[in-house]
């Protein structure tokens, strides 16, 4: 095997391959990247054996074949290569080497043989449909950081992507809860996706997926099964293995009753959060909410460090109502909104607290209060 291939390209499909790869594995060819070139085209395959990616880039193909060679040093070379080089890799298959030249530079890596690296069967898919990049990037981005880290519960490691009712109809929606909060995220039907099944997405792939959606003019082609989720575009394909297990009945967490409405500039709220968290114990990170006519006080009173509080103008015309929340969850939800104010609906004191974006509905979210 031997072919040219561009730095930027090689580095950018390298990169992506060795970000799948685990660091830390106890069979050698799964810390490999599987080059196979023919005809005008590269595709570098890597694997962890639960998600599969499969990158394709031009080349000029003297020889066609295909070795194996590890994914991380590969990409570390290639990174240190000089920008707009034209990189050589020829592979010796007798001496079980692969040599990587660009001008001056080259080096010989081991390879291993390209029959020992595994590739994932394919899947039936019983749904196929094609997303816009925008509407899958928003769907993952707003819900991916309630992603449970929990182990135990393990069919809250990831975001439950399915199809749900919907005020306007039928919708595409994600959800992600760790228990303390939720976000639900709600997108357009895609055409053809009505049949899709209900599948949890692990938190590894969510984070792999995100390179695929950098182009907002990009087309997704996403194909589901029961057991298997793939994302494709015409360089990139990602094939998952869902998480097999049912996500908990999260309808009956959203508050429908909360009637205290809070209107706060969210960047503002934000980052007086963040201002008065800065003294919170690094334990409990409470921060207490009190709310009366047009103002909210956050205050935090942390008895090893200090005490610290900061007033904010907002609309709000309810009783007076104290209420204490963990700074980071607050933190989180409140840096999801892409406009100018958050809406906030409470109960009581004791009871989750809802959230969402002005008067959009697409994208809700619930976080649950802690004694202060």
């Amino acid at each position: 095997m031997k072919f040219s291939i561009e730095r930027a390209a090689l580095l950018k499909a390298v990169a992506q391959a060795q970000s799948v790869v685990e660091r830390r594995n106890t069979i050698p060819i799964l810390a490999n990247v599987l080059i196979e070139a023919q005809d005008s085209d590269v595709r570098f395959r890597a694997t962890d054996l639960d998600i599969e990616v499969v990158d394709r880039a031009d080349a000029q193909v003297e020889r066609a074949g295909a070795t194996t060679v590890s994914a991380v040093l590969l990409h570390e070379i290639v990174r240190k290569l000089p920008d707009g080089a034209l990189v050589t890799l020829t592979d010796d298959g007798a001496k079980g080497r692969l040599t990587v030249e660009a001008g001056r530079s080259n080096f010989s890596l081991a390879t291993l043989p390209k029959e020992d690296f595994p590739v994932m069967a394919t899947s039936e898919y019983s749904s196929n449909f094609s997303a816009p990049a925008a509407m899958l990037r928003r769907l993952f981005d707003k819900s991916k950081f309630a992603i449970s880290t929990e182990e135990t519960r393990y069919y809250l490691n990831g975001v439950y992507m399915h199809i749900s009712d919907a005020e306007g109809g039928k919708v595409l929606r994600c959800v992600a809860t760790d228990g303390h909060r939720l976000a639900r995220i709600d997108a357009e039907l895609p055409p053809g996706a009505a049949e899709m099944p209900g599948v949890i997405v692990p938190r590894k792939t969510v984070g792999e997926l995100r390179k695929l959606l950098e182009d907002d003019e990009a087309k997704i082609a996403v194909s589901v099964s029961e057991t298997k989720i793939r994302f494709a575009t015409p360089d990139i394909t990602l094939t998952s293995k869902v998480i097999d297990g049912t996500f908990p009945d999260y309808t009956r967490v959203i508050p429908q009753g909360n009637t205290r409405k809070l209107e706060v500039d969210a960047a503002e709220f934000a980052k007086a959060v963040d201002r008065v968290a800065t003294v919170s114990s690094e334990r409990s990170r409470a921060v207490k909410l009190t709310l009366a006519e047009d103002k909210l006080i956050l205050s935090v009173n942390a008895p090893d460090s200090g005490a610290a509080e900061e007033e904010l103008a907002v609309a709000y015309g309810d009783e007076r109502l104290e209420i204490g929340f963990n700074a980071k969850y607050l933190l989180e939800i409140a840096n999801q909104v892409d406009r100018e104010n958050a809406v906030f609906m409470f109960n009581s004191s004791g009871d989750p607290t809802l959230m969402r974006e002005g008067n959009d509905t697409s994208a809700v979210y619930v976080v649950m209060p802690m004694r202060v």
